[in-house]
């Protein structure tokens, strides 16, 4: 039997020899002829014999026949050319057993080579040649793999050269594991044992591109088999690894589109999807409880409830299964319910995942559950959750209004409904209270709602029992219902005035929290904002805020802000217009409280809102301020000490032409008497006027409407009104009131400035100069000719001042 000799000698291990070179150096004894198939030129694995003697391997002489006979020649024999009878094909089972035989001996042969060479500390070459041998023998026996490569132990050799310093060898390992690998399930067994699966996990953060794709592509081969999954899945971030490659941008497509299979693969684990989706990857948990098991929609959609989910991530996990869930909830037993609820509180707590889910008709179940008969254990927590998502959805912004969630066509704003809720939010504990009032806090924020809720809470006259949780002990709670109050005052204001001085200790309570020395908080914020709300000119209210000592300490505070003593955040701003606004209350009752008139004088109350009108940016507290310095004015009138003059001696009375009278220096020109802005809040006495005057080119009108209602007040009957007009004059007052007029920007603005316009052109020598100005007076013939009848009146008058009108006063007789 002829024989073909072995090729010795090392070649380089970067190059690949071609075919019939690799297949003769590959075998340790030599080929005989007689095994190498004439069409294929490798060794035979299935040798036929046709008629004249020749033998070739099955498929390829099979094939030759076909090709004769599609091209209408008659069958010929490869070899010899010589023309055959038939295409019978007789099995050479000796010859089969004899390749067999010798390729056993072979593959054993060089298995003992290449085990030797990767045992020993042999050379880079001689283990990239082991590694190729066992790589391309692998490709084209699969015997050799289970007869061979698995009782060797060759496996644990290969997995040692992943840890070799050399990047070829460690290259070459992966790739020669992944092919023992491929289609051979106890290989992959074998690979499962051990630190292997981690070592290779370690390459997919190497640095080297090459290594990372083998890496890879071997785990791909590895995640086939469901035990791999467990054991892939199993190391120490593996999958936030993976997931991390899928969406890295320095990924090459190829490592990208592998990794995307591999978890495909590493899916069909329940554990390994919890990982995923704990690391974004939410779509085969999604699939799962989507389409799962009973028990694994539960598993998935418990472990849903867990997630810490982004707001983007929310609503396409409740477009996703917030159907599914609902139904979940809706019509499953009691765990399922459960779980769903715990899911879809998750989802639900983004404004645009809500939105969702209301769309997907998630209301009247959780309706339903709230008002389930019952206060058992379990139906308590269901009721919390249900509470609680249904806090989330109302908080969303929708329009509740008219979507119909029960039969006669029932909203979540029904009377009954909200009744059922305020029924609940009495007799259930604080955790469930709390999101409930929440729900209420979310109904009253929205205009197409509060007059329902307040129409409701009127009529199951709640009023009482909501202000009693002022008290509650649970910040979260107190919050809540303070919300809500706050959100109700306008609608309610006086209602809520009756209720807070007729129980007992809330307003106390609502002060305490207003004035904690805790910093600024959202509660106390909201707080002051609903004292603020209540009507100013409610005395009781106010005489029991003095009793309660309150309103020193706000001013107190009110300074400390104002000076910085305390730090501001997101809450300060509101807590200061809310502070503001309830220590102006005090000047709307200063003629029936004389405590009020005391308080002032005390704190020099009118200094502080003067300054407070120079507060930039805040509107609110400016245009509060100046109202407070309106009712402060007018009470100069009463509090200025007019000096009684002595009476005159006798001979003063006899020549009084001779006479002078006694020296009233120190007198204040508008009022005529001792002022001072602390004493008797004269404006004229202080920096009010300056200050006042530079409120009038303010943007906001409303601030304009009350720093020119504070001014006026130095024009009203019962002062020296050319003095008054001499103090504007000196603070370049009288342009700006006169810009006011024609701006002509609002009827409330009009009619004031026209009333003080009036006032001022009773002055000779600024009605001369108004009348060349032709603005002036125009904007005054507009008030005539649009204003209501007291606008016209008064613009009449100013016409007559400056000459646009004929005063016919005493040209007709008295009649």
């Amino acid at each position: 039997m002829a024989r073909r000799e072995s090729c010795g000698g090392n070649s380089d291990s970067s190059t690949q020899p071609d075919e019939s070179h690799q297949q003769e150096r590959q075998h340790v004894e030599p080929i005989y002829d007689s095994f190498v198939c004439p069409l294929t030129k490798k060794v035979m694995g299935d040798p036929v014999t046709i008629e004249n003697g020749q033998t070739f391997e099955r498929e390829a002489i099979k094939k030759w026949f076909k090709e004769c006979k599609e091209s209408g020649r008659k069958p010929v024999c490869p070899v010899t050319l010589q023309e055959l009878k038939g295409t019978d094909l007789n099995p050479s089972i000796a010859l089969r057993q004899t390749i067999e035989e010798w390729t056993a001996r072979n593959e054993a042969a060089q298995l003992d080579l290449a085990c030797t060479s990767l045992s020993m500390s042999t050379s880079e070459g001689d283990i990239l040649e082991a590694l190729n041998l066992i790589d391309h023998t692998c490709q084209i026996s699969q015997s050799y793999k289970q007869n061979v490569v698995h009782k060797s132990g060759v496996i644990h050799l290969i997995v040692d050269m992943m840890k070799n310093s050399s990047h070829k060898i460690r290259l070459k390992a992966l790739e020669t594991l992944r092919m023992v690998a491929e289609d051979d399930s106890k290989s992959k067994e074998i690979m499962a044992e051990g630190d292997t699966v981690r070592t290779i996990v370690k390459f997919l953060n190497h640095e080297n591109s090459r290594e990372r794709e083998e890496a890879v592509s071997l785990l791909y081969e590895l995640s086939k088999s469901e035990t791999l999954c467990e054991k892939i899945g199993s190391i120490h971030g593996a999958i936030l690894i993976l997931v991390g490659m899928t969406s890295s941008r320095s990924e090459n497509f190829v490592i990208v589109k592998k990794v995307d299979k591999t978890l495909e693969n590493l899916a069909k684990c329940e554990n390994n999807v919890r990982q995923m989706a704990e690391n974004g990857r939410l779509q085969p948990l999604l699939l799962m409880l989507l389409e799962g098991l009973p028990e694994t929609k539960l598993s998935m959609a418990s472990f849903l409830g867990d997630l810490v989910l982004n707001n983007d991530v929310k609503v396409h996990v409740a477009k996703t299964v917030g159907s599914s869930l609902i139904d979940l909830m809706q019509n499953g037993d009691l765990p399922a319910r459960e779980v769903s609820l715990k899911a879809l509180n998750q989802i639900s707590s983004s404004e645009a995942s809500a939105k969702v889910l209301i769309e997907a008709g998630i209301l009247p179940p959780l309706v339903k559950v709230l008002f389930a008969v019952g206060f058992k254990l379990h139906l308590l927590h269901l009721k919390e959750v249900s509470a609680t998502i249904l806090s989330n959805v109302v908080n969303s912004g929708y329009d509740f209004s008219s979507l119909i969630i029960g039969p006669g066509n029932q909203t979540l704003v029904s009377e009954n409904i909200i009744h059922g809720l305020l029924h609940l939010i009495n007799n259930t504990g604080p955790a469930i209270e709390c999101k409930l009032l929440q729900v209420l806090v979310g109904l009253s924020s929205s205009p197409a709602t509060v007059s329902k809720v307040v129409a409701a809470i009127k009529s199951s006259c709640a009023t009482i029992s909501l202000i009693q949780f002022i008290e509650a002990l649970q910040r979260d709670l107190r919050l809540a219902a303070i919300k809500l109050l706050h959100n109700l005052s306008p609608h309610m204001s006086q209602e809520l005035a009756d209720a807070l001085r007729g129980t007992v200790g809330q307003l106390g309570s609502l002060i305490k929290i207003i004035l904690e020395n805790i910093g600024i908080t959202e509660e106390q914020a909201v707080a002051v904002g609903l004292l603020a709300d209540l009507p100013e000119l409610d005395l009781g209210l106010t005489r029991q805020m003095l009793d309660e000592g309150a309103f020193p300490l706000i001013i107190f505070r009110v300074k400390g802000i104002k000076q910085g003593v305390m730090k501001g955040n997101r809450f300060m701003t509101p807590y200061l217009e809310g502070l503001v606004r309830v220590l102006a209350r005090v000047t709307y009752i200063l003629p029936e409280l004389p405590e009020a008139v005391a308080l002032c004088h005390e704190h020099d109350v009118a200094l502080l809102f003067t300054d407070l009108l120079q507060t930039n940016g805040l509107d609110n507290v400016q245009i509060v301020s100046s109202w407070a310095l309106v009712n402060l004015s007018r009470e100069s009138k009463k509090l200025t000490r007019v000096p009684k003059l002595p009476p005159p001696p006798f001979f003063t009375s006899i020549f009084s032409c001779f006479s002078k009278g006694p020296d009233m220096t120190g007198l204040c020109p508008v009022h005529g008497g001792h002022c001072s802005l602390r004493e008797t809040f004269c404006l004229h006495e202080g920096q009010a006027v300056e200050n006042l005057v530079a409120l009038l080119d303010h943007t906001n009108e409303k601030a304009v409407e009350a720093s020119l209602a504070a001014l006026s007040t130095l024009l009203e009957d019962g002062v020296n009104i050319e003095q008054g007009v001499l103090a504007l004059t000196k603070a370049e007052g009288i342009r700006h009131i006169f810009g006011v007029l024609v701006a002509n920007q609002n009827e409330n603005l009009r009619r004031r400035a026209v009333w003080a316009v009036e006032r001022l052109l009773r002055t000779q020598g600024i009605a001369i100069d108004a009348a060349k100005d032709a603005n002036v007076g125009t904007a005054l013939v507009d008030a005539f000719q649009h204003g209501d009848y007291h606008t016209r009146q008064i613009a009449e008058c100013a016409l007559k001042h400056i000459d646009k009108i004929p005063n016919f006063s005493g040209i007709f007789p008295n009649v």
